[in-house]
C-alpha cells in the first residue's frame, strides 16, 4: 500500500469512529454513555500503567489560592529554566531577582531516588455564560504528577513530602518581606526594607554572639518544641535608655531569619477580642513588636495602687469623677493585661507557629512582673549606654578605620560618661566631603568632655543637697 492510501484508510478509520460515536452520544441513553465510559477507563487503566494526580490552582468554597500549586511552581521553577521551551516571567524579592516558571501546556521531567517521573502544566479555559460585548473567560490552571503505578507509595509519602518541603523554602528565599501595622482590627502593610544587621549593630560582641546564637538555635526547633508540647514562640524584652539601639536590633533580627514584623499599636486595638483576631492573622516566620510597652497602656505594676488613689480622690471630689468618666469615655482601647498575658503565653498564642514577640521599654523597673517573667519574655536584653567595642564598630562603619591616635583618649572618656550609641553616631557621621576623621573623633571628644563636667556639676550639686541633712543628723 502507498503512503497516500495508507493516510487515507487511517484517516476514514478515524472519520469513521468519530461518525459512530457522534450518533451514540446523540441517540443512545445518558446512562448507558456513563456506563460505557467507566468500564472503558477501567480497561484503560488495566492497560495503561501510570498514575497521575492534579493539583489545582485554587481550592474551597471562598476559591482561595492553593498552596500545594504555589509550592509546586516554586519547586519546578528551576526545572523549567533548563528543560522548558516556553516560560513566564515574574519579578519577586524586592523587585531584584526573576522567578521562570513553566508556560501553560509544557511539560518538564523530574528524578527522586532513581525513579522518573513527569509534571505537565495545563488550564481550563470556561467562557462565561452572561451575553457582554467583552468576551470574558475564566481559566483555571493546574499541575499534574504523572508516574508509574508501581512506585505509588514512594511518590504519594516521600516525593511529595519532598517537593512541598523545597517549594516552600524557595518561596520564603524570594518572597518580598513586610512590615506590618494595625488599624483597628486589620493589619496593612509596606515592603520592609530596613538595612541593619547584627554586623553594623553596635553593642559588645560577645553579648550579640549570644543573640545571634538564640536566635539561629530557635529558628531550627520547631521540632523540639513540639516534642516538649510548646507553642513555637520565643518572648524578648528589650530595654534601656532612649538611643541605644532597641528598633534597630529588632530591624537586624528580622533581617538575620528573614521574618515579616508585625508592629503592634495596642492604643488603636478596641478590646481583647480585637487582640486575638489580630494575632490570628499574623503569619508564621513573623516578629511581633510592641514598642515602649511602659506607655502603650496602664500595664504597670501601680496599676493597683492609682486604681485606688483615684477613687479616694473622686471620693473627696465629685467633679473629679465626672472629669475621670469624661477622660475614659476618650480612651478607646479597653485591652486588659490579662488580655495581653492570653496573647502572649495563652491558648491563642498557638495559632500559628515560629514567631518572636519583642517588647522594648526604656523603663523596665515600671512594668508588672507578671508580663515580664521567664516563659512570657524568655530573654531580657539590655541595651546600654555605648562603650569602647560598640564605638571602635561605630568608627569602622562610619569613617572606615580600625585604629587611630585618639581612641585612647575616646576609651578614657567612655568610662567616665554616659552616652548612647545614636549619640555617637552623629558625631562621627560624615558632614563634609572632605570626611575627614580626626575632625568627627575631635568633635565626638569635646561631646565627651562636655558630658563629662555636666556630670560633675550634677554630682556636686546633689551632694551639696545632701550636705544639711548630714549635718542635721550629726546636731
Amino acid at each position: 500500500m502507498k503512503p497516500g492510501d495508507m493516510f487515507a484508510y487511517i484517516g476514514s478509520i478515524i472519520a469513521s469512529f468519530m461518525f459512530f460515536w457522534a450518533m451514540f452520544q446523540r441517540f443512545f441513553p445518558s446512562q448507558l454513555i456513563n456506563q460505557f465510559e467507566k468500564y472503558s477507563q477501567r480497561l484503560v487503566t488495566l492497560i495503561y500503567p501510570y498514575i497521575q494526580i492534579t493539583f489545582h490552582e485554587f481550592t474551597g468554597e471562598r476559591l482561595m489560592r492553593s498552596e500545594a500549586y504555589s509550592a509546586i511552581e516554586n519547586y519546578l521553577s528551576s526545572k523549567a529554566s533548563t528543560q522548558a521551551k516556553r516560560l513566564k516571567g515574574d519579578i519577586a524579592k524586592n523587585n531584584q531577582s526573576l522567578v521562570l516558571s513553566m508556560d501553560d501546556h509544557e511539560e518538564v521531567a523530574d528524578e527522586f531516588n532513581g525513579i522518573k517521573l513527569w509534571w505537565a502544566s495545563g488550564k481550563h479555559v470556561m467562557k462565561s455564560q452572561s451575553i457582554s460585548f467583552n468576551h470574558m473567560t475564566d481559566e483555571k490552571r493546574y499541575y499534574k504528577l504523572t508516574f508509574h503505578k508501581y512506585h505509588r507509595d514512594m511518590i504519594l509519602g516521600t516525593y511529595l513530602n519532598h517537593v512541598m518541603k523545597e517549594g516552600n523554602d524557595i518561596k520564603i528565599k524570594n518572597r518580598q518581606r513586610k512590615l506590618y501595622t494595625n488599624n483597628g482590627s486589620y493589619w496593612s502593610h509596606v515592603v520592609f526594607q530596613h538595612p541593619a544587621t547584627f554586623q553594623t549593630l553596635a553593642m559588645e560582641p560577645k553579648e550579640k554572639e549570644l543573640i545571634i546564637d538564640d536566635l539561629i538555635t530557635f529558628s531550627k526547633s520547631g521540632d523540639f518544641y513540639a516534642g516538649i508540647g510548646r507553642a513555637w514562640k520565643r518572648g524578648y524584652l528589650l530595654y534601656g535608655p532612649p538611643g541605644t539601639g532597641k528598633s534597630t536590633m529588632i530591624a537586624a533580627m528580622a533581617n538575620l531569619l528573614g521574618y515579616d514584623l508585625y508592629d503592634l499599636e495596642l492604643t488603636n486595638v478596641k478590646d481583647n477580642t480585637e487582640l486575638r483576631k489580630l494575632l490570628i492573622e499574623t503569619s508564621s516566620k513573623s516578629i511581633i513588636v510592641i514598642e515602649d510597652i511602659d506607655c502603650s497602656l496602664d500595664l504597670t505594676g501601680q496599676r493597683r495602687k492609682k486604681r485606688e488613689k483615684k477613687e479616694e480622690e473622686e471620693e473627696k471630689d465629685p467633679r473629679q469623677k465626672q472629669q475621670g468618666m469624661e477622660e475614659s469615655e476618650g480612651k478607646n482601647s479597653k485591652v486588659t493585661l490579662s488580655g495581653l498575658l492570653n496573647f502572649i503565653d495563652g491558648l491563642w498564642s498557638a495559632c500559628g507557629g515560629e514567631r518572636l514577640i519583642v517588647f522594648t521599654t526604656n523603663y523596665v523597673e515600671k512594668l508588672d512582673p507578671a508580663l515580664v517573667r521567664k516563659g512570657r519574655m524568655d530573654k531580657h536584653i539590655e541595651l546600654s549606654y555605648c562603650g569602647f567595642e560598640a564605638f571602635k564598630l561605630l568608627a569602622k562603619n562610619y569613617l572606615k578605620i580600625e585604629s587611630h591616635h585618639l581612641f585612647g583618649t575616646i576609651c578614657e572618656l567612655l568610662k567616665e560618661t554616659k552616652i548612647t550609641p545614636a549619640e555617637v553616631a552623629e558625631h562621627l557621621m560624615p558632614k563634609t566631603s572632605s570626611g575627614d576623621a580626626e575632625l568627627y573623633l575631635k568633635s565626638l571628644i569635646q561631646a565627651l568632655e562636655l558630658e563629662k563636667e555636666e556630670a560633675n556639676l550634677k554630682s556636686e550639686e546633689v551632694a551639696r543637697k545632701s550636705e544639711p541633712s548630714l549635718n542635721q543628723y550629726s546636731h
